[in-house]
């Protein structure tokens, strides 16, 4: 038989082994709840709150909510107070305790609209328009991100840290060595986060699907983007923008017990289908 063909076959057991592996082994037993911005980091601008506290509030009583409902899973947590935390740290909490998902919670908001409210001229006679900007107050909707595929290459050294107990005993250490340039390497690396964004994409449905059809929310899609805090996390990882806060409307309803509420219950609900449908014994 030719290199050429050992070197095939090598390949495709190694696809076949990590996929049983991982199939064999995937129970979301550990998730991260992040809660965005906070400190010296505002985040979005309403009328007349901030993004940081509206997050923090959502994404304490989410992870209640999950640790009360779901007792066998292990809940963690960014930040549960009004403190600065670096992006690499909010992913390196998740990658250090092997978390089985990665969820973090954000408000939108839309940036000024410049229109035209007069025309000043020149010495020869010639218009020029005059500007000024006003509040976007219209938008409305959620929205939740996953890893874009663009920017999947950026996962590998989380990958590498978070995934070596899914596979066999001996690959740690060849991840040591990592060598970008070794077919098997790679294989086993792209299937890994090729599973990630499925994963991060069927849960992202979800979590959109139940705002959609239990909120009554408008839905702006799920979207693939270079988000910052979703790139650098070796496991199923999105971001969902709870609504515009923008949005005098949306606003009043994200600050709302009842809001708060009805956005909990439809990202726990999405978490539980999620769990039920991909768990494996």
């Amino acid at each position: 038989m030719s290199v050429k063909k050992n070197a095939t076959l090598l390949l495709l057991l190694c696809l076949f082994s990590a996929q049983l592996v991982f199939a064999q082994t995937y129970k979301v037993k550990t998730i991260v709840i992040d809660a965005g911005h906070g400190g010296s980091k505002p985040g979005a601008r309403g009328s007349f709150s901030l993004e940081k506290n509206v997050a923090l509030k959502v994404a304490l009583k989410l992870g209640r909510k999950l640790e009360d409902e779901l007792p066998g899973v292990k809940i963690l947590y960014t930040r549960k107070t009004d403190v600065d935390v670096d992006f690499y740290k909010r992913a390196a909490l998740a990658n250090d305790n092997k978390a089985d998902l990665f969820i973090s919670i954000h408000c939108n908001s839309m940036p000024d609209k410049r229109i035209v409210t007069g025309y000043s001229k020149t010495r020869k006679g010639k218009k020029i328009p005059q500007y000024s900007y006003v509040k976007n107050k219209t938008t409305s909707g959620t929205e939740t991100f996953v890893a874009g595929s663009h920017r999947l290459n950026e996962q590998d050294a989380a990958i590498r840290e978070n995934e070596d107990i899914k596979l066999e005993k001996n690959y740690k250490q060849n991840y040591n060595g990592y060598d970008p340039n070794d077919p098997e390497t790679f294989i086993i690396l792209s299937l890994f986060k090729n599973i990630f964004r499925d994963k991060s994409l069927k849960l992202a449905k979800l979590i959109q699907d139940n705002y959609t059809h239990d909120d009554n929310r408008v839905n702006r899609g799920v979207k693939e983007q270079g988000v910052l805090i979703l790139q650098r996390c070796g496991m199923p990882a999105v971001l969902t923008e709870i609504g515009f806060i923008s949005n005098p409307t949306e606003e009043e309803y994200m600050n709302s017990a009842h809001g708060q509420e009805e956005i909990v219950n439809s990202i726990y609900k999405a978490i539980k289908t999620y769990k039920k449908e991909t768990e494996t014994n």
